[in-house]
């Protein structure tokens, strides 16, 4: 008797098994590398925002925003994570 209930509790088990590897383990590593480029941000480099913005961090605060000039003069406070790309990484100043 035991033995068929065990049975019957195999598939299951292989199925979130499979779920895991498949869907929450790859998007705990996206959720993970996307929180180290935000963390990650300084002045200069090249950002897209969901929106589909394209622009130039000019300013990182410390409340969770960035300020992004997205033309000559026009600088927008974006929250950083909303920022989906970085294009171009500004080399350390040393």
């Amino acid at each position: 008797m035991e033995g068929g209930a065990i049975a019957q509790f195999i598939p299951l088990i292989l199925i979130f098994a499979i779920m895991y590897f498949l869907l929450i383990r790859p998007q705990q590593k996206k959720l993970k590398d996307h929180q180290n480029m935000v963390q990650a941000l300084r002045r200069g480099d090249q950002v897209v925002t969901q929106g589909g913005v394209i622009g130039k961090v000019s300013k990182v605060k410390e409340d969770g925003e960035v300020e992004v000039e997205i033309a000559e003069g026009v600088k927008v406070r974006v929250v950083k994570s909303t920022i989906a790309q970085v294009l171009n990484k500004t080399e350390p100043a040393s």
